[in-house]
């Protein structure tokens, strides 16, 4: 059915690799990674992929450089097995925001991440929903650049929400765009949330443009919630303009740090987020929904491993 196609996985997220492959119906590639007692990754491919169409899924997700220096490596070691095409399947590419020099004697450093992925060989890049489109500009091949968002929309959809109670919230200017996408499938109103970053790690949030939001439903949507401080100071500011029910939207759930904490202290009614990143026992709060991306990435992978068109996924 797929001739010549293998997937393999790093270390990073087997569960969602594993779901892809059910997804396509193939097996799973044999590789073995592993670490050898100074800390070296190592990397053993177990099958012969000369002539053959290899994905490479492993997301950037913490452990950041340890998963990204495996990517990496399984690259160069598919190059060096003449693989006749190499696609390094990121979900979640981490160093994204990086992605300009906002001050000076900075580096640019998703150029850098971009430059070594294609030095090591890959021939094309499959990701979702960069923090910075730009990014796709970064890398000299292919980069097919998927949504998570009709996912999302999917879910929030089966909760019946009546579009005259419903808000559309971003967290930030910088997220009116993605908000505006949600609201074109879900209806309702927009709100935006004015946040002024202070600093890396501090921002501070106070006013809320548009709404009105007292007595709705409001549906905050970021594109990755890490340390969680941007999204739960949107929370208190929709609280405080009197919100009935809040739910938390993100397709990457990074979740380091306070995190957790912050969130659990949010009580808000519901968080959806996608599988993206591999999410450990004490991340998986017990209001949190996680929703797979895998038969997005299994029919992108699909359509990229027949020469099809992967345009329409980006609906």
């Amino acid at each position: 059915m797929y001739e010549h196609l293998t997937i393999l996985s790093g270390r990073a997220n087997p569960e969602l690799a594993r779901e892809i492959t059910d997804y396509l119906g193939i097996g799973p590639g044999h590789v073995d990674v592993g670490n050898f007692p100074d800390g070296e990754i190592s990397v053993k491919l177990n099958q012969n992929i000369r002539g053959c169409d290899v994905f490479l899924i492993q997301p950037t997700c913490p452990p950041v450089n340890e998963n990204l220096f495996e990517l990496l490596i399984m690259i160069d070691a598919c190059r060096r097995a003449s693989a006749a095409r190499i696609t390094a399947v990121i979900p979640y590419f981490w160093y994204a925001r990086q992605d300009r020099k906002d001050s000076g004697r900075v580096p640019i450093t998703s150029k850098l991440i971009a430059n070594l992925i294609v030095q090591a060989g890959a021939h094309r890049v499959l990701t979702m929903d960069l923090h910075a489109a730009q990014i796709q500009g970064f890398f000299d091949v292919p980069v097919d650049h998927l949504y998570a968002a009709p996912i999302l929309d999917r879910y929030f959809k089966s909760l019946a929400i009546p579009t005259g109670e419903l808000v559309i919230v971003s967290p930030d200017e910088g997220s009116i765009k993605r908000s505006l996408h949600h609201l074109d499938h879900l209806g309702g109103s927009l709100a935006i949330v004015d946040k002024r970053r202070a600093s890396a790690l501090e921002t501070s949030q106070a006013n809320l443009i548009g709404g009105p939001i007292d007595g709705k439903t409001a549906l905050i949507f970021d594109d990755m919630i890490t340390t969680a401080g941007s999204i739960c100071g949107a929370v208190q500011v929709v609280r405080a303009h009197g919100a009935r029910r809040i739910f938390l939207g993100a397709t990457h759930a990074v979740l380091c740090g306070p995190a957790a904490e912050r969130l659990q202290r949010a009580a808000v009614d519901g968080i959806v987020v996608t599988n993206s990143c591999s999410l450990t026992a004490a991340q998986r709060l017990p209001n949190m929904t996680v929703v797979s991306v895998a038969e997005l990435l299994g029919e992108a992978i699909r359509r990229v491993h027949r020469n099809e068109s992967v345009s329409y996924l980006f609906d």
